[in-house]
């Protein structure tokens, strides 16, 4: 590796769930110290059987944040509690590394 590359420890959020979830969600991103998102429309297949992205109001869609590792865990407590009851929803974090630091 490039020892001019320095890179920081972060956390990657991973969250798929159905667009109707999309703001009470992304309110709860902020509201846990992420400094911003990214989120695009998803298809796939699991627990809760095919989901195909033809019908634009029930599709899925998948936000992934990068944040600090205790962001993370406070933003995965706060989905499970809030949201897990109620909406169909899958969530997972990982390690990730990122230059500028500052921006997350």
């Amino acid at each position: 590796m490039n020892p001019n590359v320095v890179t920081h420890p972060m956390k990657r959020v991973t969250i798929v769930c159905e667009k109707f979830a999309r703001e009470p969600v992304l309110a709860l991103v902020s509201e846990m110290g992420a400094h911003g998102w990214t989120l695009w429309e998803v298809e796939g297949s699991g627990n809760q059987g095919v989901r195909s992205a033809d019908i634009p109001e029930f599709t899925n869609i998948q936000i992934e944040v990068i944040v600090q590792p205790r962001v993370a865990e406070a933003l995965l407590g706060g989905l499970q509690q809030r949201f897990f009851p109620r909406y169909a929803m899958i969530a997972w974090e990982s390690d990730v590394r990122v230059l500028r630091a500052g921006k997350f």
